[in-house]
């Protein structure tokens, strides 16, 4: 019997699956694995592949297949036509996007990840300059063509390839409730924390003793080793497909939480990724919603579960285990103060829950700039130095603290910092629901067991895919439209509970 129109679709969209693994994979093996030296061969190994993938998924044939099954959407199940919707938007990403283009942008960034490696390590911005510059040129012709084609800004073009459904408005309403009430609070916050500062729990931690824990931790959680493992990499990172997840962290002799907290917010991503409904597994639709919801899945883990009471509860025993650890530092009120403490820091991934937003709206705020040409790349360094002056009072001391910490314009991920805020606000509203839905969780997490945890994220989140859209899922799930008001809530309740 002949395929359907839509059933050969599955079939062509089955392959591009396997071109997006390959490629995450090579991904994964340039950060962990591949000398710095054969950037230029990765780049050309990539640039092939993409250029590949953007050829499949532009074929007269695929367009041609879109429009017959489209023409019988009625005799589609529910989740088919989902499918078909999110097939036309993936089409309509890569026709925008010119295969030339495509190719020039794999080999820039493949360039630019290396030039901003060596740049970090020197903490001077001047080298990595005309490596972003090129790169900039790049993303901004691409955005321009996939707002031209998508009848978007050129930013919320960029936006929606990586959180579709939220636009440049979204972010701006909820940013602008974060900004009103966030230096108050954490103003409040320092003040009480002042009352009662933590003990530092300081030490030499082994790399390896370490490593033994966070596989511990991970496996509790319900990582499956058996298809995924963890590597060690200069800036944490998820990579690969569902089947076979890539997770690094990144682990420091003198700080145990700073592997472990990175660790749990891959395996965030990670736990998200291989709760996807395996039965639309190479489908569009069986793919996460976007990456606000990805940073909420790694955001839960790391800063609303891996930093409360309860899962410290189970935490000390093993840190005890692993490093003999003893004296008052280590008791478990004085661990979850030290977690929570509020510091305005320099560095995004060590901040804490309330100055971390502040962290995105700047990056938000100064790559709106790059790209629309208000901000040349040589006084990059300073409008980020002036841009964590005024927000958060501290001003980095070299370019490493500065605008060199984060990979993400070097790989030209332009449009995709947004959704680190989004997520801990998704994150906050779907933990008020969880918990209002679970009672028991909390016990649950504190005797070691996240099965309760991830059964309910899988049946509100993971096992949906990409059926819904982030708002509807959202909505779904908590009976609530996507605000700042549950993160308010709830930075309130954790940061301004009395001294006792």
């Amino acid at each position: 019997m002949a395929l359907s129109p839509y059933q050969q679709l599955e079939q062509e969209f089955k392959k591009l699956h396997a071109f997006r693994g390959a490629l995450s994979l090579l991904r994964w093996d340039a950060a962990v694995m591949m000398p710095r030296g054969s950037a230029d061969v990765r780049g050309e190994q990539m640039a092939v592949l993409e250029t590949e993938y953007h050829t499949l998924l532009t074929a007269p044939k695929i367009s041609r297949l879109l429009d017959r099954a489209s023409a019988n959407v009625g005799q589609l199940e529910d989740w088919q036509a989902a499918n078909l919707t999110r097939m036309k938007h993936q089409r309509d990403h890569a026709i925008a996007t010119p295969v030339g283009l495509i190719s020039r942008l794999a080999k820039a960034t493949a360039r630019a990840e290396v030039q901003w490696l060596e740049a970090r390590e020197k903490r001077v911005f001047a080298g990595f300059a005309p490596h972003l510059e090129e790169v900039v040129k790049l993303v901004r012709d691409k955005a321009q063509l996939l707002g031209q084609a998508l009848n978007l800004t050129p930013y919320n073009a960029l936006v929606d390839g990586f959180s579709h459904g939220i636009a440049t408005t979204d972010i701006d309403d909820i940013f602008k409730g974060l900004g009103r009430r966030l230096p108050g609070l954490i103003k409040d916050a320092l003040e009480e924390q002042a009352k009662r500062p933590a003990l530092h729990p300081a030490g030499k931690f082994p790399i390896g003793k370490q490593r033994q824990l966070v596989t511990e931790v991970m496996k509790a959680i319900g990582f499956p080793f058996d298809r995924g493992r963890l590597d060690e990499s200069e800036h944490p990172f998820t990579e690969g497909v569902p089947g076979d997840i890539r997770v690094t962290t990144r682990l420091d002799s003198n700080d145990v939480f700073t592997g472990l907290l990175g660790a749990l917010h891959e395996t965030g991503h990670a736990m998200y990724d291989q709760g996807l409904p395996p039965e639309w597994r190479d489908q569009p639709v069986g793919r996460d919603r976007g990456m606000a919801l990805e940073e909420s899945q790694s955001l839960l883990l790391e800063m609303v579960i891996g930093r409360s009471r309860s899962f410290l509860r189970y935490l000390k025993p093993l840190l005890d285990r692993h490093f003999s650890v003893t004296g008052p530092e280590w008791e478990i009120e004085n661990l979850y103060r030290h977690l929570i403490t509020l510091r305005r820091g320099l560095i995004r991934v060590d901040a804490d829950e309330l100055t971390y937003p502040l962290h995105i709206m700047l990056r938000y705020e100064l790559e709106q700039q790059l790209l629309a040409g208000e901000l040349a790349i040589k006084d990059l360094p300073e409008a980020w130095n002036a841009g964590m002056d005024a927000k958060l009072g501290v001003r980095p001391a070299n370019d490493g603290e500065g605008c060199l910490q984060d990979i993400h314009w070097a790989v030209g991920s332009f449009g995709y910092f947004p959704s680190y805020a989004l997520g801990a606000v998704i994150a906050a509203q779907l933990h008020e629901a969880l918990l209002a839905e679970v009672p028991g969780i909390e016990e649950e997490i504190a005797s070691g067991k996240f099965t309760g945890l991830f059964e309910w994220l899988r049946n509100n989140v993971h096992g949906l895919g990409a059926k819904l859209s982030v708002q509807d899922l959202i909505k779904q799930a908590t009976g609530k439209p996507l605000s700042a008001a549950s993160f308010l809530r709830y930075a309130e309740a954790k940061y301004l509970e009395p001294a006792t």
